[in-house]
């Protein structure tokens, strides 16, 4: 820092806080003898997810009500059923498009192999969850707007 001119403790604080509302990581800027430098520490932190029982791990899974009288949701199915659909992550589950729409599927709905079936909310960003196969879904463990977790049986699609 040059010894005529005077620290600036503003000019840190509005580079911080362009630091903080950016992805930066630093920024630095100089004038004459004048340099300034501000940078943030970005922690990775390294998760490991240890394979687990479900049953053990969470409580059992409830079904949805089926939308026609005639055909029962079974709670006793769960991730361990062949035609299980797994949560690919951590988020929560929106069985509709909006609150005010009506829900993607319902026990007994038909579905084709990339049709979505609900979404999953993760980080502010909205995951397609679509069938991996062709079938009836015969099951749905989650309620809209519930938090799910990796691994966690979503419904079932035989």
């Amino acid at each position: 820092m040059a010894k005529n001119e005077p620290f600036d403790p503003d000019l840190v604080r509005e580079l911080a806080k362009m630091v903080a509302e950016t992805d930066l990581t630093e920024i630095e800027v100089e004038k004459g003898d004048l340099r300034i430098r501000v940078a943030r520490k970005i922690e990775q932190i390294a998760v490991q997810v240890a394979p687990a029982p479900l049953a053990a791990a969470a409580p059992p899974p409830v079904a949805v009500a089926a939308s026609a009288p005639g055909t029962p949701a079974t709670p006793a199915k769960s991730a361990a059923h062949p035609g299980a659909v797994p949560s690919p992550m951590v988020g929560t589950a929106y069985l509709r498009p909006s609150p005010e729409a009506k829900p993607f599927i319902d026990v007994g709905s038909k579905v084709a192999a990339g049709d979505r079936v609900l979404l999953i909310e993760a980080m502010k960003t909205f995951n397609d969850i679509v069938a991996p196969r062709a079938g009836t879904v015969t099951a749905i463990f989650v309620e809209d707007g519930t938090p799910v977790e990796f691994g966690e049986a979503l419904l079932v699609i035989e």
